[in-house]
């Protein structure tokens, strides 16, 4: 099995990933698929649903084996963060 690289930087992922999901993808998934996960190929546009990121991400890779795959969740916001963060205490 080819091990996959990313062609892109993080910043490069996130920009076409966003910019695929809001101007093409979204108002095709958001009502009926609200908090599920979408995979997108940010070098086609193509994308799968699923309920995790691994599931949307392996459907999208068994149709698009050399796919570069940006995941969102639909309709909540990011699904995983790059970067460092830390937690804000409440009191």
């Amino acid at each position: 099995m080819a091990v996959r690289q990313p062609r892109y930087s993080k910043e490069e992922f996130t920009q076409r990933g966003n910019e695929l999901y809001e101007s093409k993808i979204r108002f095709q998934v958001e009502q009926n698929h609200q908090s599920k996960i979408v995979a997108i190929d940010i070098e086609t546009g193509e994308f799968e649903i699923g309920d995790d990121s691994l599931s949307a991400a392996d459907r999208l890779f068994q149709r698009l084996p050399d796919a570069q795959p940006w995941c969102v969740r639909i309709g909540t916001g990011p699904v995983h963060r790059l970067g460092f963060h830390t937690p804000v205490e409440t009191q």
